[in-house]
């Protein structure tokens, strides 16, 4: 920048920022946008479950388990429906299912398959060695049960001879009981028909529960809500504020409003404005990421409606070819609120000045960034760019940050090693300590990669079609 526009004061901008209710209006609309694609993303799996995940009798069903014991049963205790005539707004008494237990025996030998109160149950098994079964699992290996063996020297009865049985079945072959859930607290037994040892059988479990149907039902239409109150509070961020178009400085030819609109001329449409602000002082670099704890708090919720606007934009892209404008300079605003605080706090540690909480160009700031607007974008990129074409990018990204970097572990710690990036500005910090002087070759690498990570940050966020370069510098 020369001396004589240094001296020049800033020209004034023909709009002001958005307003703080408009920029609540756009993190809610963001937020509210995510909480609806969730909504929706869960009514459509619950819908299309109801739809494709049951057999011919309309039941989920578990994955077939084999359970085999030595003992005189295996048990699933421990079923907790809840309690027998509390007051409440519901209990599983009211709810439309049916349970399923399908049991074929590994042999010839009759089986007995039966659910009953747990303290029944109790009472049948008391003394008689049996397995609890705690938990099916699955592993690489396949299924696996924890079972608890349940001591003792008593030989019971048949288990048919018992009254106590809310659902049971007996006999050779398949035996099959469906049970209509109460409230309580249940057990289900798996013995042999004459109650004796030595048990082999594999089980499957399934339930029939309308209820899912009605919930995916209800999520689709809590979501379509959550969409339209997403969409109403979007609308009312980003409409216009009566003087359209990107901030300019008054005075200046529309011929040259996009060379002013990008704040950095570059080759590549996507660039950042970074001046090193000496002197810099030896040590406040040490205290500045606490200094910046307020800007990481906005900034949390400002990049959660970036992501929430992102995919709205992602969506009108696809079916219109264009990115929302107001959308577009509140994502490209996220960006610049970020650059400008990584630029003091931690990824640059370029200017002592502390970052404005804004969202619009500064031209008085030392760091700075704008992402031209699009006319038109590629519907078929939309599709890719976002996550496939980008990987090469993010590789390397991923040395710049320290990302995939090995650990180094001692005992029962586990140390990071950090990236170039974090190696660089502590360098640079130390270096200030020390000397009181920036090394100029370490501030120019440590803006080649915060260039390089933000123009795929701009591609990834859908606000160009222009591929960004492998390159550090503009």
């Amino acid at each position: 920048m020369s001396t004589s526009s240094a001296a020049q004061p800033s020209p004034a901008l023909r709009r002001s920022s958005p307003g703080a209710g408009r920029i609540a209006a756009l993190i809610a609309g963001g937020l509210l946008a995510l909480l609806a694609a969730a909504l929706l993303l869960g009514g459509i799996a619950l819908v299309a479950a109801h739809l494709t995940q049951r057999d011919d009798d309309g039941f989920y069903t578990s994955p077939t388990t084999r359970l085999a014991t030595s003992t005189y049963a295996l048990t699933g205790e421990g079923i907790d429906l809840g309690d027998v005539g509390a007051t409440a707004d519901w209990s599983v008494d009211e709810i439309d299912a049916m349970t399923r237990i399908r049991v074929d025996p590994a042999g010839d030998v009759p089986l007995f398959v039966g659910v009953a109160p747990e303290s029944a149950v109790n009472a049948y098994l008391r003394g008689v060695n049996h397995d609890q079964v705690r938990d099916v699992s699955h592993h690489d290996s396949g299924w696996r049960t924890d079972l608890t063996r349940v001591p003792g020297t008593q030989t019971p009865a048949a288990p048919g001879s018992q009254r106590f049985w809310a659902a049971s079945s007996s006999g050779a072959g398949t035996q099959t009981v469906r049970w209509k859930p109460r409230s309580g607290q249940w057990s289900v037994v798996v013995m042999r028909a004459d109650g004796g040892r030595n048990i082999a059988a594999d089980v499957k479990v399934g339930v029939r529960l309308n209820l899912l149907l009605w919930i995916g039902v209800g999520l689709l239409a809590a979501g379509v809500l959550a969409a339209g109150g997403a969409a109403g509070l979007i609308v009312l961020g980003t409409r216009s504020s009566g003087h359209g178009g990107a901030a300019v400085p008054v005075g200046v030819p529309a011929a040259e409003a996009s060379t002013v609109a990008a704040v950095a001329t570059s080759g590549y449409p996507v660039d950042l404005r970074a001046e090193l602000d000496e002197p810099l002082s030896r040590w406040l670099w040490i205290v500045k990421w606490f200094l910046a704890i307020p800007h990481a708090i906005i900034l949390g919720f400002l990049w959660l409606a970036f992501l929430g606007l992102t995919v709205v934009a992602f969506f009108a892209i696809l079916f219109t070819g264009r990115y929302p404008r107001a959308i577009f300079d509140f994502n490209v605003g996220v960006l610049r609120w970020s650059w400008r605080v990584g630029y003091y706090a931690w990824a640059a540690l370029g200017t002592d000045r502390y970052p404005p909480f804004a969202l619009r160009p500064d031209p008085s700031y030392p760091a700075d960034l704008d992402v031209p607007y699009p006319e038109r974008l590629s519907r078929v990129k939309v599709l890719f760019k976002w996550w496939l074409l980008v990987l090469p990018h993010l590789a390397v990204l991923a040395a710049f940050f320290g990302w995939w970097n090995a650990a180094w572990t001692w005992g029962s710690s586990s140390v990071q090693a950090p990236g170039l990036l974090a190696v660089l500005v502590l360098v640079a910090g130390v270096t200030l300590l020390f000397t009181g002087r920036y090394p100029r070759d370490v501030y120019e690498l440590v803006i080649g990669i915060a260039r390089w990570s933000i123009r795929v940050a701009a591609y990834m966020g859908l606000m160009r079609d222009e591929y960004p370069p492998f390159r550090l510098r503009r």
